[in-house]
């Protein structure tokens, strides 16, 4: 027996559809909903709903669409997965190291199945938590996954339901718990019929997407149901250990609870019912503490989220660029404040936004491990208009003066997929849309925004086109050469020293504390007996280490401790990083 039940409260009538019947379903128990119990079909038949009379569409709560979005919903018994996960008890993010890869360009195959083939690099790697771009079906067969519209069912061409449970068992067998990205702010533009069943849409707000998800509206109550309990179906029935949120300063929401906040509510819960951690990880531009602050303390009660203040002043540091949002950023006294105070706007000036953005964080009450520290992730890289990474800016001393700051930071730090070998592949933004208006509309679109960014829009690769997406994919060829095997082994060294010098995770942000020379290119962040020492100059540097001993633990390069009348120093590089432990 299979129970259909959809909602739809406006209408006076639903079908279910099949190949060969077509049934009315009675009215729910609850208001606006309609059900159905059928005996004749089962996990693999195929189906549809019909709204009062209207042409055959998806089951919004569908977790198995094999033709994609636009075809029917296939029955789906998450019951006859065979789960080999059962010592598995999760793994929370403090002390953690993520992964973010996109399925799609992690292999040349881009599927669940293939990605398990790289899987034992990321093992011997040292992370802790991969963390997917969002796998919910969407129009088409590449994409970012941004512009998902069925957000129960994972992906068809990345191998399905079955794929993903693969997947997520083979990381849970490697000691690797996995994060999904999900989206519940808008959704694509191309394959959404939840208008067809109800209020899931207001034109009250304005998103960048057009209108916005009705969390608070009349019919929201529903909506907000069939979000958080997508969400929940991918922690329980997917074994998922965590969920990234995208974007959730974009989420339209007035009510005195909040989406997120019961959203944040029902995943502890069902964390404390499957007995092993679950959380949530939020992007926010908003630079507000109280996403991240418990909802017993007054906050939303997120577990972490993005730091994107300290990626600008990396990156900006690094590069020189300063267009953009980078406007604010650039030197060592706006890292070291990052790396201490977690954000650069935080209740200051910002010209970028024109006017005063953040609100401070308590750094005696809010742990660093709350914030993801990372120098590359997909948006960082691929809203670029070539999509190139920093390797392709950088020489191979920077980047791994850049790995140190990151893996010894006092944040949860994160890397994007190839960038612990310097990848040259770049990433860069690419779409599948099957209508040609819209397909024209993206190309157009994104060509004016580069052009508006200072970028030469006749060098914007074709997002639709195939070899857009050839080029974004990881070449594995590239970690057995130089120069990409050393920095995949200084990676290494730097996770293994993290993972076993509690100092180099320790988040608590009052015993985090940088020194810097800005004239002379050299910055030390002190890590209790630990020093990381970059220098980002040309020229060698002499950086002072105190009155005692001391020991190189990790150098990328040449990097030699002596001690004088003077005390004691080290000599670094040019362009290289180090990492010294002072003497008991």
């Amino acid at each position: 027996m299979t129970r259909f039940a959809v909602w739809a409260p406006d209408a006076s009538g639903v079908d279910l559809v099949t190949a060969t019947a077509r049934r009315a379903l009675r009215s729910g128990d609850g208001p606006g909903w309609w059900l159905a119990d059928v005996p004749a079909l089962a996990h693999g038949d195929d189906y549809w709903y019909a709204v009062d009379g209207g042409p055959p569409r998806p089951d919004p709560r569908s977790a198995w669409q094999p033709d994609g979005p636009d075809g029917p919903s296939r029955v789906y018994d998450h019951t006859r997965f065979a789960w080999t996960d059962q010592a598995w008890h999760g793994r929370s993010l403090p002390g953690g190291v993520v992964y973010e890869l996109h399925i799609g360009t992690f292999t040349d195959a881009g599927t669940f199945d293939a990605a398990i083939g790289r899987l034992d690099h990321l093992a011997a790697l040292g992370v802790t938590h991969v963390e997917l771009l969002p796998v919910a079906a969407f129009p088409g067969t590449h994409g970012w996954g941004y512009d998902g519209v069925c957000l129960w069912a994972a992906h068809e061409p990345y191998g399905g339901p079955d794929g993903l449970k693969r997947f997520v068992d083979a990381c849970h067998a490697r000691d690797l718990a996995v994060v999904l990205d999900v989206v519940h702010n808008h959704l694509g533009p191309s394959g959404n019929y939840l208008p067809t069943y109800g209020p899931y849409f207001t034109d009250r707000y304005h998103t960048p997407w057009g209108s916005a998800v009705n969390l608070d509206g009349p019919g929201s109550d529903e909506v907000r149901t069939y979000l958080r309990e997508s969400a929940l179906a991918w922690l329980r029935d997917f074994h998922i250990d965590g969920l990234r949120l995208d974007a959730v300063h974009e989420l339209e929401d007035r009510r005195a609870i909040t989406f997120l906040e019961e959203l944040s509510d029902a995943v502890d819960r069902l964390g404390t019912a499957l007995n092993k951690p679950l959380f949530l990880i939020a992007e926010s531009d908003l630079n507000d503490p109280r996403t991240v602050t418990p909802r017993e303390n007054g906050g939303i009660g997120l577990h972490a989220q993005w730091s994107d203040d300290f990626h600008h002043a990396l990156h900006a540091l690094l590069t020189g660029e300063r267009q953009g949002y980078y406007a604010d950023f650039g030197s060592m006294a706006t890292l070291a404040k990052t790396l201490t105070r977690v954000w650069q706007h935080d209740g200051g000036w910002s010209s970028f936004r024109g006017r005063h953005h953040g609100r401070p964080v308590d750094p005696s009450r809010m742990p660093a491990h709350r914030f993801l520290g990372y120098a590359q992730d997909h948006d960082q890289i691929g809203n670029r208009a070539l999509g190139d990474r920093l390797s392709a800016l950088l020489p191979p001393g920077l980047l791994a003066a850049t790995a140190a700051l990151v893996l010894t930071s006092p944040f949860t730090p994160m890397l994007f997929m190839g960038e612990e070998w310097g990848a040259s592949t770049p990433w860069q933004y690419f779409t599948d849309h099957t209508d040609p208006a819209l397909a024209e509309a993206v190309r157009r679109g994104r060509r004016a925004e580069f052009a508006a960014h200072g970028w030469d829009a006749a060098q914007v690769p074709d997002p639709q086109s195939a070899d857009t997406v050839r080029a974004s994919r990881l070449d594995w060829s590239e970690p057995l050469r130089a120069p990409h095997s050393a920095l995949l082994a200084w990676h290494r060294d730097l996770i293994a020293l993290r993972r076993t010098h509690p100092e180099l995770s320790d988040p608590h942000l009052p015993d985090v504390h940088v020194t810097y020379d800005e004239p002379a290119g050299w910055l030390m962040l002190h890590r209790g007996p630990f020093r990381t020492a970059v220098n980002l100059a040309e020229e060698p540097a002499t950086l002072p280490m105190g009155t005692g001993s001391a020991e190189v633990v990790a150098a990328w390069d040449q990097a030699e401790i002596t001690q004088g009348l003077a005390g004691t120093t080290l000599q670094l590089a040019p362009r290289s990083a180090a990492v010294v432990r002072l003497a008991d």
